[in-house]
């Protein structure tokens, strides 16, 4: 017989209630239970960082965090990044990603993107150094790194941009 526990937990501004084996690792809950699979599953032992979401804002990896734990929290996939009109526009960040190619196969992405909202949220006027220290626990093996680290800095101008507009 399987331990079982109920869950609530909050994704991308979605409340679920499930019952889940106390087993199960929050990708999994994510990829199989709520069918978000842009949270990709990696080296399943915290490596690689693709399975990066935001859980109370930080960045954890999802493979090595249980759903169970996730009870209450509000968690951000990759999937709540496109948002607005249109429908599912590109956020800054992913705009800037394709901009200045920073991604190739896509399967490290989601966990970048994810890593790097968090920290440019904390880091808004970043240099190249410190964008390079943020992803050293995502590994990707087609870019060579530095249209992402182009990406992420273009992303931070950007948002401080509009920040200065709105002002």
């Amino acid at each position: 017989m399987s331990d079982t526990r109920k869950l609530s937990i909050t994704v991308n501004g979605t409340t679920h209630n499930a019952t889940v084996e106390t087993r199960m690792t929050l990708v999994d809950f994510l990829r199989h239970e709520l069918l978000l699979t842009g949270t990709h599953v990696g080296c399943e032992h915290g490596v690689c960082g693709a399975c990066t979401v935001l859980v109370k804002g930080v960045s954890v990896r999802a493979c090595l965090m249980l759903a169970v734990q996730c009870h209450g929290a509000t968690v951000h996939t990759v999937e709540s990044l496109a948002q607005g009109e249109p429908q599912g526009k590109l956020n800054v960040l992913q705009q800037a990603f394709q901009d200045h190619h920073g991604l190739q196969c896509g399967f490290c992405t989601p966990g970048m993107l994810m890593t790097l909202t968090e920290f440019l949220r904390d880091h808004p006027d970043p240099s190249e150094a410190e964008v390079r220290e943020a992803l050293s626990g995502n590994l990707c093996r087609c870019t060579g790194y530095q249209g992402i680290v182009d990406a992420a800095l273009a992303a931070a101008r950007k948002m401080r941009e509009e920040v200065d507009e709105s002002k």
